[in-house]
């Protein structure tokens, strides 16, 4: 049962991710988004930062419906979501090896080229001080 602590120490263990100030969390790499919070919006009612529902970044349309048709109980979305490459996670849905495995494909697909090696998510700095 993953929550948003849990959130947050695995999108800032990824390297070149910044967290974004706000009620809840937004983490992202070279100013593009790959999870947050869910706003939960209710006609007629202030906006509501829901910690225990993450919006993660899914890259495009046929991952989401692969996700929300096959695993229904931990993947959801809303009408405001409709079009977009975004998924709503319920975090208690998941564990912590499912959770990073999910927050590291979003911020794999939302890092640029040049902030990571050929090598699977090593930041070019840490390569070049090694000396590869």
């Amino acid at each position: 049962m993953a929550d948003a602590d849990d959130v947050r120490r695995v999108a800032l263990a990824l390297p070149h991710t910044v967290e974004i100030p706000s009620d809840g969390f937004d983490f992202r790499v070279a100013d593009k988004g790959f999870v947050w919070s869910y706003p939960e919006r209710v006609p007629g009612k202030p906006r509501v930062i829901r910690l225990d529902i993450a919006v993660l970044f899914v890259g495009d349309e046929a991952e989401k419906q692969a996700l929300l048709l096959g695993e229904p109980e931990i993947f959801f979305t809303t009408p405001g979501y409709h079009g977009l490459p975004l998924v709503l996670l319920r975090l208690a849905a998941v564990d912590l090896d499912r959770l990073t495995e999910l927050v590291t494909d979003a911020w794999r697909m939302r890092v640029p080229d040049s902030l990571v090696s050929d090598r699977e998510g090593e930041p070019l700095g840490d390569r070049a001080a090694a000396g590869k």
